[in-house]
């Protein structure tokens, strides 16, 4: 799901009303949880693994006015429990100005929460960060309107951009997206844009692209790319999901897809938990294979479900009807920080093996990222 640039637009106006300029998710949205416990096998096997959520946003209140403060330290305590090793932070911004106001914004807020937070160049950092405690951010976008030429993928990562994805929900210059009524697949400039991330070692996403878009992304890019968060339509007739056929496509060039923890695009109806999230992941192993898999949850720590009222509400406008938002958007036993140790839990239950859940869990993007960037 995520930010695009009308969201981002009125929710910076209501985050400035509603939040102090320090980022301090806990006190305000956390403290109602229960205690949750787990056993000895789930939290060493957590622990072992390189966990890598590949669509999370450090807060889903993506304004400056966050971008400009300090973590509290209840905040930094959900962040290192968490035990999620590296975030994928990523926003739909838009314009050229737009994203660079929020590189400079979220480097510079990585900078200032040092003792948590390390930003990630290359697949070592992700590494290191683990080894000494801090949680590595990759810095991402979910649109590629920023991209005016070519030479602007090559900019964008040299200030620490490391994923793209081609499109958001509608169409621009590269290509078509997920809530298009018609997808004329990637353009002349996309096909450019992809050359471009390639040189440059610039992941490609196309989790919200629609389907011919993402097929034709997989064919013309050489590398593999990814489906950073999404799930199986043939499990949830959802337009924002993708096809057996994509999926396969993926795998067959090495790509690697997360599974989202949004209610509407795992199951269409109640209940819906991490039960029937492992079903998307059991459906991909099934399909492709173990090593194509991975977990984009697409929320923060806290989720969508504990945002002020008012925010959740101009967030749900901002949709299609398609988008088919129900009372809740978070998926029952992923709401909360550490969801990473329920799922794990539930992989558990569901039979896979230690080396197989360290590989969902994040070896699977581990190894595509290592493979991508420079």
């Amino acid at each position: 799901m995520q930010f695009n640039a009308g969201r981002r637009a009125v929710l910076r106006g209501a985050a400035a009303a509603l939040v102090a300029p320090m980022l301090n998710l806990g006190v305000a949205r956390v403290f109602a949880d229960k205690p949750k416990t787990y056993s000895t096998r789930v939290i060493d096997l957590v622990h072992r693994s390189v966990v890598i959520d590949m669509l999370a946003p450090l807060t889903l209140t993506l304004s400056p006015e966050y971008s400009a403060g300090t973590l509290s330290a209840a905040d930094a305590a959900l962040f290192r429990e968490s035990g999620i090793n590296a975030f994928h932070h990523s926003a739909g911004i838009g314009t050229y100005a737009d994203v660079m106001e929020f590189m400079a914004g979220w480097n510079g807020f990585v900078g200032r929460n040092s003792d948590v937070f390390s930003i990630v160049n290359h697949i070592g950092d992700i590494d290191h960060a683990k080894a000494v405690g801090k949680i590595a951010v990759i810095m991402g976008q979910q649109d590629a309107d920023h991209f005016r030429t070519p030479a602007d993928v090559k900019t964008f990562y040299g200030l620490g951009q490391r994923v793209s994805q081609l499109t958001y929900n509608a169409q621009n210059l590269l290509g078509s997206g997920s809530t298009e009524r018609v997808d004329g697949g990637v353009t002349d400039f996309g096909i450019e844009i992809i050359k471009a991330m390639n040189e440059a070692g610039m992941l490609i996403d196309v989790s919200h692209s629609g389907d011919r878009t993402t097929l034709d992304a997989i064919e013309l890019s050489p590398k593999p790319i990814a489906i950073t968060h999404s799930n199986c339509r043939a499990l949830n007739n959802h337009p924002r999901l993708k096809t057996d056929e994509a999926i396969k496509a993926l795998a067959a060039k090495g790509g690697v897809i997360g599974i989202s923890a949004v209610r509407m695009f795992i199951k269409a109806d109640e209940p819906t938990t991490v039960e029937h999230m492992v079903d998307h992941i059991d459906h991909v192993v099934k399909l492709v294979g173990i090593e194509h898999v991975g977990v984009g949850s697409d929320s923060d720590l806290l989720g969508y479900d504990k945002l002020p009222a008012e925010i959740n509400k101009m967030l749900r406008s901002s949709y299609k009807a398609s988008y088919a938002f129900r009372e809740k958007i978070d998926t029952d036993g992923m709401d909360h920080p550490k969801k990473m140790y329920t799922l794990t839990d539930a992989l558990i239950r569901r039979g896979y093996s230690d080396a197989n859940i360290s590989l969902i869990l994040g070896g699977n993007f581990r190894r595509l990222l290592a493979g991508t960037w420079k």
